[in-house]
């Protein structure tokens, strides 16, 4: 859901790519009849404030339409203020998102939305980090970066991502860590257009 065309086409690239289906809305009507949707339903909704005057109320108004826990994310160049900042906390929006992230930066970036169940975020809250990481699984040895990161776990962007259930041991350092941190692990989820999420056995603490 976003004004501007060239967002809109660059978005329905990235999901095209992943074979995802999207509904493209200009305005506040289009986006509440995309809510209505049922074949599929809508399972993620992306939002610029500036297509309504009271983008709270559509929040409420699309998760009425489709289900209480759909996930907003809302395009950062769009928040207008700091209440702007405070209403949407209000509202429990997932998170924001650069609407000028390139084709290729899409999907990494929306990949814990749109594969909850794989990131299973209820753990513990991660953060987006991109940082080196080298890892071992028997005798695959492989460096990478990082999606995110929590105390519980961190993604992995990788096109030859390991088995799900596949053992593993990771290597990273976090940004003004004294050391690297190398712990054990098992990949929990793998997809091959964004990479894995690996488990660990102790968490992650720099």
């Amino acid at each position: 859901m976003h004004r501007d065309r060239n967002v809109r086409d660059r978005f329905a690239a990235a999901l095209t790519d992943a074979r995802h289906t999207y509904v493209m809305s200009a305005t506040a009507a289009e986006a509440l009849a995309a809510g209505d949707r049922r074949d599929p339903a809508v399972s993620l909704a992306l939002l610029d404030l500036g297509i309504s005057d009271d983008p709270v109320a559509l929040i409420g108004e699309l998760r009425r339409r489709t289900h209480a826990a759909l996930p907003v994310l809302v395009f950062a160049g769009s928040v207008r203020s700091a209440a702007d900042t405070r209403a949407l906390l209000q509202a429990a929006v997932a998170g924001y998102i650069s609407e000028h992230a390139a084709t290729s930066q899409i999907l990494p970036a929306l990949a814990p939305h749109l594969f909850p169940a794989s990131f299973d975020r209820r753990l513990s809250p991660r953060v987006v980090l991109g940082v080196p990481v080298s890892y071992r699984s028997g005798n695959t040895i492989a460096a990478a970066t990082t999606l995110n990161v929590s105390r519980s776990g961190l993604a992995i962007r990788t096109l030859t991502p390991l088995a799900a259930g596949a053992p593993i041991s990771v290597k990273l350092r976090l940004p003004g860590a004294p050391a690297e941190i190398e712990r054990a692990g098992r990949v929990i989820w793998a997809n091959q257009r964004v990479g894995m999420g690996v488990q660990v056995d102790e968490e992650i603490d720099p």
